[in-house]
């Protein structure tokens, strides 16, 4: 039997610790990566995966077995690997860092269309999708505690949804970079911060509690 083809060492700082099979999730994770930020979900294939990672196609198919479980990986790890909250000690100030973090990883070169191709793709793919909706429901709840702690401040009403005024910041931002001739800038990711902030602060976002 043939045995695979090795994986080259990665680059120091490149990839966390953990052994081969680390390296070989990396190897992997960014050749995927690659090929949707090039060409779109539509040219994924595993067998160009393994080869961009040099790696073996077997071990390509034996751990991930479909496209979509693919990405859905690429996905959960990107999600792993997002920068971590930023505390400023005031809700603008937060939802400000958080609509800059959001408005550099649109307009990245790679990252930028990869998530256009993943977008795309969920329109039509439900394991995509729900793969996306993971990662998102993964980064909002990293960001919903400034929200909580803007209540206990008294910045904001104590009843304010979190996860919705998270939401209200990137929403614009994504909406420029699918709709927009121009991807959003950072005037466009600052305005998105104050005008959720002013919303949360008129109670917006409180929670409609029904009456029984």
């Amino acid at each position: 039997m043939k045995s695979e083809e090795p994986v080259p060492e990665p680059e120091p700082g490149t990839v966390r610790p953990g052994g081969r099979t680390a390296r070989v999730r990396a190897a992997v994770l960014q050749a995927a990566g690659d090929v949707l930020a090039e060409q779109g979900f539509a040219h994924l294939d595993l067998g160009d995966v393994a080869r961009r990672a040099q790696v073996g196609r077997t071990t390509v198919y034996r751990r991930w077995g479909t496209v979509t479980a693919l990405v859905a990986d690429l996905l959960q790890d990107m999600a792993e690997q997002s920068l971590p909250r930023t505390e400023t000690g005031s809700l603008l100030g937060d939802l400000r860092a958080n609509a800059r973090l959001v408005q550099r990883t649109l307009t990245d070169a790679r990252q930028g269309p990869l998530f256009k191709a993943v977008i795309a793709a969920a329109t039509w793919d439900a394991r995509t999708a729900e793969a996306l909706h993971c990662f998102y429901d993964t980064r909002v709840a990293e960001w919903a505690p400034c929200v909580q702690q803007a209540a206990d401040r008294g910045e904001v009403p104590e009843d304010t949804d979190p996860h919705e005024v998270v939401r209200a910041v990137s929403a614009p931002l994504y909406y420029r970079l699918l709709t927009g001739d121009t991807p959003p800038d950072r005037a466009a990711a600052d305005r998105a911060a104050e005008a959720a902030e002013a919303a949360a602060r008129a109670g917006v976002y409180v929670r409609r509690h029904r009456h029984t």
